[in-house]
């Protein structure tokens, strides 16, 4: 499908990034090159968040055991979409993202100490920031050709205990990544329109 909007990003781009893009539920045995996740992060990496911290920690699990680990964690049906796909991800928030902020804002060396000092300002902060390059990740993974099947399915805890049990993480999502199978697509739900979702005040 091809629409003529006044965008400045054509619309082939649209459509692989926004209108043609689904969540995949299966993939092809294609393997996952770690260049291409190295290409995928170098783009989404300048997605902007607030005081340019970023929180987002990203695990891939490849290995049969951490697969399986995973999988005890899964609630039906999303046990057999993380045993089968080629790559998942979990994506988590770090709360001591501030150790590296004098790195990421020099020109505000203080925030740590002053602004992120409270653990709980830290955590609500990170878990907004590092939501918001979790759909950055997406969006990047569709560039590349790929499509992403987020999940929020399993149980949290457990998945904080196994993969990051110094506490300073807590999951936010986690996602299976792959070439799409052909059909492993469900047909487009509706969307709000502008109007809707959009007032002028």
């Amino acid at each position: 499908m091809t629409t003529s909007t006044p965008l400045t990003l054509d619309s082939a781009a649209q459509d692989q990034l926004f209108r043609e893009a689904h969540t995949a539920d299966s993939f092809s045995a294609e393997e996952v090159p770690e260049s291409t996740l190295r290409a995928i992060h170098e783009l989404v990496k300048y997605g902007p968040t607030s005081f340019n911290q970023q929180p987002l920690r990203i695990v891939l699990v490849r290995s049969q055991e951490a697969r399986e680990r995973l999988v005890s964690h899964m609630f039906e049906p999303n046990k057999e979409k993380t045993l089968n796909a080629p790559v998942t991800a979990i994506l988590a928030a770090d709360y001591e993202f501030q150790e590296e902020l004098p790195r990421l804002v020099p020109h505000f060396p203080d925030a740590k100490d002053t602004i992120f000092a409270a653990r709980d300002m830290r955590e609500a902060s990170a878990e907004f920031n590092g939501a918001l390059q979790v759909a950055y990740f997406i969006v990047g993974v569709r560039a590349a050709g790929l499509a992403a099947g987020p999940m929020t399915g399993y149980d949290a805890a457990g998945i904080n205990k196994d993969f990051f049990p110094e506490g300073d993480h807590t999951v936010l999502t986690v996602i299976t990544l792959g070439f799409p199978q052909e059909g492993s697509y469900h047909p487009r739900l509706p969307r709000l329109d502008y109007d809707e979702i959009v007032s002028t005040v």
